[in-house]
């Protein structure tokens, strides 16, 4: 490991410390959030109302320095509200492109079961292909650019849920939970004055970012852990009580997860444990339960801690 690589792994250290300012109680995901960020995916954040879904993505954007955009996604929003559209100019007599929120670093897309499935793939496209279409201009969109999508998992009524194929898209889902009672006075005191957040501000610039995520890239992933990752994903294929199975795509997502989580813990190389940690979070979305495991009050949780628990970790000879 470089001495520049250790600097680097102490500032985003910095970052995790500087978070917590804003976000009490909450270090595995602000870890998670980060290890999206620096391993170039998106977060989906399911969680109820006013647990601080806004505040983190907020964070993480005043960390960094970086273009914050909010899209609110109601049943009414259209493709080009979240994209951007072309405007006539009378004056000038040509169209003018105004973009949309789609073109910040960092967009917060809330509660995106709310929109309709032609804007949710307006969007879902613009994170896969990292960039968007207007009247056939094809323009890319700028780096970094990181998705944090919302959504209430207790108001179905009215809501577009997303697709498996679209659910395939999220680096990791995470959710936040109520805070201790501790750790919710302490939120209390923090914001009697003033929140936090007011007062954050950045460590570290967006071109400081993009080489963290460069970084990452070199981190060193053996043969071992990446067949190790192949037979976690083979499993949950095979697995009686999982109607579908992780894809390819999941695959590669958890070895871009590894990376950046191995990073954060100040390591070049990726260890077994962080698979295990992360397969709840990368996994956990991408797999669909049978009836049956349903009527066995079994849940994605319980079935991929079984598959964890039976997997061997292949051993590296020499």
């Amino acid at each position: 490991m470089t001495q520049q690589m250790t600097t680097q792994q102490n500032k985003v250290e910095q970052i995790l410390d500087h978070m917590e300012q804003v976000i009490v109680g909450k270090r595995e995901a602000i870890e998670l959030s980060l290890v999206a960020l620096l391993a170039e995916g998106h977060v989906l954040l399911e969680d109820v109302p006013g647990v601080g879904k806004t505040m983190l993505v907020r964070a993480l954007a005043k960390s960094f320095n970086l273009d914050f955009r909010r899209v609110q996604f109601t049943p009414d929003l259209l493709p080009s509200d979240v994209t951007g559209v072309s405007i006539y100019n009378q004056k000038e007599m040509t169209f003018e492109f105004r973009p949309g929120p789609i073109l910040g670093n960092i967009v917060l897309a809330d509660e995106i079961n709310r929109t309709s499935p032609k804007t949710q793939s307006a969007l879902l496209e613009s994170m896969e292909e990292k960039n968007i279409t207007v009247d056939g201009n094809t323009m890319e969109l700028k780096r970094p650019f990181f998705v944090m999508a919302t959504q209430n998992p207790i108001e179905y009524e009215g809501t577009y849920p997303l697709p498996e194929a679209q659910l395939d898209r999220f680096l990791i889902k995470l959710n936040l939970g109520y805070p201790s009672t501790d750790d919710e006075i302490q939120m209390l005191d923090r914001t009697s004055r003033e929140h936090p957040i007011d007062r954050l501000e950045a460590i570290m610039q967006q071109e400081d970012l993009i080489q963290l995520q460069e970084d990452v890239k070199t981190v060193h992933v053996s043969d071992a852990i990446k067949k190790y990752i192949v037979y976690l994903i083979n499993a949950t294929r095979t697995h009686p009580l999982l109607e579908l199975g992780a894809s390819p795509r999941a695959s590669i997502a958890m070895m871009k997860a590894a990376k950046a989580y191995a990073y954060i813990q100040k390591r070049d190389y990726v260890l077994p444990d962080d698979i295990k940690f992360l397969t709840q979070h990368v996994l956990g979305h991408r797999i669909i339960i049978s009836s049956e495991a349903k009527f066995e009050g079994k849940s994605a949780t319980s079935i991929l801690d079984d598959i964890v628990r039976k997997t061997i970790v292949p051993i590296e000879r020499g």
